[in-house]
């Protein structure tokens, strides 16, 4: 097991917003060395995911545990649909995997660079309504505690940190593999064109009923909104994706290339903001293609930026998108990213954004580099006024008093986090605000 000190010690998420430097970074090959990374850490630990929450909660100032040399399917059982999978595995990689074995995750969000660990331990989460986020598919999980001991969980054993560990925070340990349920690949039809925004907004019911995966972008000084319907086809389906050519066209050359160039014309020119985002919104075009459910559900995303968002109660959503609708055309600094909306089932998972009630996600974007902190400050406020639950891997300002409020088990879960972890090994900064450990 390799420990390294000196520059590799350092760490930036992928947005830029947060950086820290660890004393030790230690890159364990087996469950043997992960257990004793953990055991003979002598202050705190966390594992290193691939950085792409906007939040702390991945940093490490003391060891540092980089999981990308412990990746990979450890097995796969047809009979159950099981498959178990090392926690160090990116979701690119997984889904690659499991399309070679000829399975597929039920749900997904558009990115797929995270590792599952660091995934399912904030809460990412696609859109749907019958659909929970990618917690919801854990089957079980094995996680490495506070003294190096490896324990199993699931709904028959160590049910409550089941309960607990698949939204964990990386707060009882560190995970060691995880065990999915899968389903059989299946192909997605997805269409995606632009609408006026009072047409989604008066028919949004119907479009989250009527739509396995229903989203929109809001751009904020446009008419339109982009949606996104998201459907699944029978069995046997034989998949027709769009052409390479256009594929090019659409997403690295529009979504990508020249979406970029037009956000650092905004950023360099802020008057021209407004205009530029109204000329976004008025070029979107239609598209319809299928195919293979991962590459239906996640995006390629290169140009850069912050990001807050919030799950709000389900029939909250229409007065959220009212008050940011009439308030953010006043702010001081402009907006030059869409707002995203999506929705999801219910859960049971103790600090799932979703927990016991059906939820609408409203994330709000700003490019690398642009004022954000008016803007974010408004929308958590607004937020805040109907009890929504900030994403853990998403930029935002609650501490462990307003969270209290907000999730009914968020006093068993720092008691299971204290007794599991009493001298705090697994927290840092961003923990023990949200934790108030």
């Amino acid at each position: 097991m390799a420990v390294e000190t000196g520059p590799t010690t350092s760490w930036r998420n992928w947005a830029g917003t947060e950086a820290a430097v660890a004393t030790e970074v230690v890159r364990p090959r087996d469950l043997d060395e992960l257990s004793t990374a953990v055991a003979d850490a002598r202050r705190t630990v966390r594992a290193r995911g691939s950085g792409h929450s906007f939040t702390a909660v991945g940093a490490a100032h003391d060891r540092a545990i980089d999981l990308s040399a412990w990746t990979g399917v450890v097995s796969a059982d047809p009979d159950t649909d099981l498959v178990t999978v090392r926690s160090g595995t990116t979701l690119h990689a997984l889904n690659a995997e499991l399309d070679r074995l000829g399975r597929a995750m039920t749900n997904l969000g558009d990115i797929d660079a995270q590792t599952i660990a660091g995934a399912i331990s904030t809460g990412t989460h696609g859109t749907g309504t019958k659909f929970g986020g990618i917690s919801t598919q854990v089957a079980a999980f094995d996680l490495v505690l506070a003294d190096g001991s490896v324990v199993s969980c699931s709904p028959d054993e160590r049910p409550d940190l089941f309960a607990a560990g698949r939204v964990g925070l990386g707060a009882f340990g560190v995970l060691s593999t995880v065990t999915l349920r899968t389903e059989p690949s299946f192909v997605l039809h997805a269409e995606e064109r632009p609408e006026p925004i009072d047409d989604v907004l008066a028919a949004l019911d119907d479009n989250c009923a009527n739509n396995d995966h229903f989203e929109f972008y809001w751009f904020p000084y446009g008419r339109n909104a982009l949606t996104k319907r998201n459907n699944r086809l029978p069995a046997g389906t034989r998949p027709e994706p769009l052409s390479r050519t256009r594929q090019f066209v659409e997403y690295q050359l529009m979504e990508n290339l020249a979406f970029g160039a037009v956000c650092r014309v905004g950023r360099a020119v802020r008057p021209l903001v407004r205009p530029l985002n109204r000329l976004s919104a008025a070029l979107l075009s239609a598209r319809a293609y299928s195919d293979v459910s991962h590459r239906v559900f996640v995006t390629n995303r290169n140009v850069r930026f912050v990001e807050s968002e919030y799950a709000v109660p389900r029939e909250s959503l229409p007065e959220v998108l009212g008050e940011l609708r009439r308030r953010v055309p006043r702010l001081a600094h402009p907006v030059m990213f869409p707002v995203e909306i999506r929705v999801a089932a219910g859960d049971d998972i103790w600090l799932s954004t979703a927990y016991e009630r059906d939820s609408a996600y409203i994330a709000i974007h700003q490019y690398v580099g642009m004022p954000y902190q008016e803007y974010f400050a408004l929308f958590e406020s607004i937020a805040n006024a109907v009890g929504g639950r900030p994403h853990w891997g998403k930029m935002h300002s609650l501490d462990a008093e307003v969270l209290r409020e907000r999730y009914p088990r968020f006093d068993d879960f720092t008691a299971l986090r204290a007794e599991l972890d009493p001298a705090g090994k697994f927290l840092n900064p961003y923990l023990s605000r949200v934790l108030g450990a």
